[in-house]
């Protein structure tokens, strides 16, 4: 494929999982988006005569002893918001068994909150990262923004393979000012149980809204049965061979990563960080509604 054709596929690309999120942000995600999510604060709006029924608590005092009769204070919500998307594009989210690899899902789950956002001028970051920053772009609105972000989580090419996640929060923390949605989006199989992890990760949770979106596939709760295979670490590029028809192993195998994805979960818990699992088996539209759901009933 030469440089002009593959140009025209990445633009092909782009556009194709732009109408796919559209078309799916005009079915399911109307108006959750936006009653999700607070905005950054409230602003004075105006002083008008009390009514029966006003809470008496926003009775303007002041206003009230000149005027002789009741007055108070009325508020509205700043509506604009920031909505950041980190994004690990370690070697990892490559892998993928089914139609898409994890980080193809990411992208297309993201750009649903990307459009989300967009529709209620939000402005809209983008943060891509593996062990180091690879790419920031600043939060914008704005349609050519919004292509720019789905383009770069489908193809940019990252120059390393593994991953920092306490580096790309403490980033992330450094570079949002104020209170901002930042969803980041991971397989989360790596440094997850340190200490350090864990204590960058409650304060990003405590600065921002943060939800963490663990991308899964299927093949890593259960490999198939056929025979010897050489497996590859794809971010240390470790290979190792083992042999599938062992059903020992394979049962070792899926409690492994059965516990890993617990330990995951409760981790999330404790800290009071809002989890969201995805698998590149499932429809994510499902997940994300049920995931709206859970948070509106919560609050």
């Amino acid at each position: 494929m030469n440089e002009k054709e593959r140009i025209r596929e990445i633009l092909r690309r782009v556009r194709q999982v732009e109408l796919q999120s559209r078309r799916k942000v005009d079915e399911s995600m109307v108006g959750a988006y936006h009653s999700l999510f607070k905005g950054a604060g409230i602003d004075f709006s105006e002083v008008r005569e009390y009514q029966p029924g006003d809470d008496i608590r926003a009775i303007d005092w002041n206003v009230t002893a000149r005027m002789d009769r009741p007055f108070l204070k009325t508020y509205t919500e700043e509506r604009e918001r920031t909505l950041v998307l980190a994004v690990d594009l370690s070697a990892s989210g490559d892998f993928g068994t089914v139609a898409q690899s994890k980080r193809e899902l990411a992208a297309e789950v993201a750009s649903v909150l990307a459009l989300s956002a967009s529709r209620n001028q939000d402005k809209v970051g983008l943060l891509l990262f593996t062990d180091q920053i690879e790419l920031y772009l600043s939060p914008k609105k704005g349609k050519q923004h919004l292509l720019r972000v789905i383009r770069e989580i489908l193809f940019f090419e990252p120059s390393h393979r593994e991953t920092d996640l306490p580096f790309a929060l403490q980033t992330l923390n450094r570079l949002l000012k104020r209170k901002a949605i930042a969803f980041v989006f991971s397989d989360f199989l790596d440094g997850t149980s340190s200490e350090e992890f864990e204590a960058i990760l409650k304060l990003t949770g405590q600065r921002h809204d943060l939800i963490c979106v663990e991308m899964t596939d299927p093949r890593e709760l259960e490999l198939p049965k056929v025979g010897i295979i050489a497996l590859e670490d794809a971010e240390r590029g470790e290979v190792v061979e083992i042999d599938t028809k062992n059903g020992q192993f394979r049962e070792n195998y899926r409690q492994h990563n059965l516990e890993r994805l617990k330990a995951n979960a409760e981790r999330f818990k404790r800290l009071g960080i809002d989890h969201l699992r995805l698998s590149t088996d499932r429809p994510y539209i499902r997940e994300l509604r049920r995931f709206f759901q859970f948070r509106n009933w919560r609050r």
